[in-house]
């Protein structure tokens, strides 16, 4: 009974301790509400006497998305706000796809005209006869002189399904052509070799001598990570000795895609990590299944690599999987969610967390960060080489003019890109024995020597799948890093 007494006393105290503090609590989430109210009053009143008393009529959604802009302007500089209007050019650039012809254009310097500069393989322009270097005259029965790039590709994308009428020019004739093309759903590959082959694929085979590959990596798009292993597959059955993945001018893309690809190339360990004020904290780790080892491996990066390609460098470099050449990336360590609004017609790119890398170095470049702050990707020792500008925009006409489809186009192999001259170096070196390999490529190699177990017909797994990384069909939100 007295046991009972001291246990009910006990309880009262706690009631008359706590009551105070309840009262408390409840008094500070009411003076929040309240003042949540006042300023969703003060933004309702300015919306209200803005659109009743301006001098001019102006558009209530003109408002509304100028209100909203403002807010995320505060923000960063990555989180942003995507119109009706813009949202199928966002969704273009992520997904890398869109309904068209499959040619791209620019207005020629010499005679102002909307010329081709190249058309894709396999699409319809190209099926057309449409080539590197033909005048586009007309687009549905109105001349091309004077178009701006913006008002022709506007008229050339188009519902898949959908005709458009043109007329052109072929190259080294007078006469146009009238053609009749039907647009499809039109996908920009994101992995791209040096030249072109005979049969208009891409030639990833750089230096056939020494069995050294190259594939540049444009985006981290929906479809990248299948793009590149088809590549290096089909650099396996040619005998590859070794790799250079050029990620120069690369801006990022999906984190699904850059974790996909950084485990391709590593057995096991840290791939990246996330960590948000609202969003749970994640890890993606590498698996051994599908890994491509025993061969050196070599990343070139600059100052316009960011985000995504910051992610795959920075793991194989922690990894010591791969050599990183060029010059220091952009350095960008925030994610942003991709936020359908109004039931998907807008949408709210917001950032919502900060990726860090396994070696847990910051990579974000804050405002203000000095050089001699931690933040990018910085090459290798011995491995450091930063272009000029005159050099860089050089090298962006030498790349453009190796992307036409033209096989009558003579190329220039004068160029000298020296960052890829330096990757191509470190390959030649390991491939000789110059440079000692570290213990864990060592170990790659000694594992690529053993004989390949063949798993039965029905185990077969031709694609690595990463425990606990983000298939791209199956999220709800696009998590995109660009």
């Amino acid at each position: 009974m007295q046991k009972f007494r001291l246990i009910s006393s006990l309880f009262i105290l706690t009631l008359m301790i706590s009551a105070p503090l309840t009262q408390s609590i409840y008094a500070d989430e009411q003076e929040k509400d309240d003042d949540y109210y006042q300023m969703m009053k003060l933004f309702a009143d300015t919306y209200e006497q803005i659109e009743r008393n301006y001098v001019k009529d102006i558009d209530r959604r003109v408002l509304l998305e100028a209100a909203i802009r403002g807010m995320v302007k505060e923000l960063d500089q990555y989180s942003n706000y995507i119109s009706p209007k813009d949202l199928s050019r966002f969704n273009q650039v992520v997904e890398q796809e869109f309904g068209g012809i499959g040619i791209q254009v620019h207005i020629d310097d010499d005679n102002g005209r909307l010329t081709v500069m190249t058309p894709l393989p396999g699409t319809p322009a190209y099926k057309a006869g449409i080539r590197a270097g033909d005048i586009i005259d007309s687009i549905e029965g109105k001349t091309t002189k004077g178009f701006t790039l913006p008002q022709a590709i506007k008229i050339l994308k188009g519902r898949a399904g959908e005709k458009v009428n043109m007329s052109v020019i072929h190259k080294g004739t007078k006469k146009a052509e009238p053609l009749t093309i039907k647009r499809e759903i039109i996908h920009v590959a994101t992995v791209l070799g040096d030249t072109y082959k005979s049969d208009d694929s891409w030639d990833f085979m750089l230096n056939k001598k020494d069995k050294i590959g190259y594939i540049r990596l444009t985006h981290f798009s929906r479809h990248s990570s299948e793009e590149l292993r088809e590549a290096i597959e089909d650099l396996k059955k040619q005998g590859m000795k070794g790799l250079v993945l050029d990620l120069r001018f690369n801006p990022g893309g999906l984190l699904s895609q850059a974790t996909e690809i950084s485990d391709m190339f590593i057995e096991s360990g840290k791939i990246v990590s996330t960590k948000g004020r609202n969003s749970r904290n994640r890890k993606w780790e590498a698996t051994k299944e599908g890994t491509y080892s025993g061969f050196p491996m070599a990343i070139i990066v600059n100052r316009y690599s960011a985000s995504a390609s910051e992610i795959l460098s920075a793991c194989l470099q922690d990894h010591k999987r791969a050599v990183i050449v060029g010059e220091r990336t952009w350095g960008k360590g925030s994610v942003q969610n991709v936020i359908e609004l109004e039931e998907g017609d807008s949408a709210l790119k917001l950032t919502t967390a900060s990726y860090h890398r396994p070696s847990g170095k910051n990579i974000h470049r804050f405002p203000g960060a000095k050089d001699s702050d931690v933040w990018g990707v910085t090459p290798d020792e011995n491995y450091r080489l930063r272009l000029t500008d005159d050099e860089l925009e050089a090298l962006g006409v030498y790349r453009r003019s190796r992307d036409i489809l033209d096989h009558s186009a003579k190329l220039d192999d004068e160029f000298k890109d020296k960052q890829l001259e330096l990757a191509l170096k470190y390959i030649k070196d390991s491939l000789s024995g110059k440079i000692k390999p570290t213990d864990k490529e060592a170990a790659n190699k000694e594992e690529a020597k053993k004989p390949e177990k063949k798993p039965a017909e029905k185990d077969a797994k031709p694609a690595k799948k990463a425990a606990g990384l983000p298939q791209p069909a199956k999220e709800k939100l696009v998590i995109k890093i660009t």
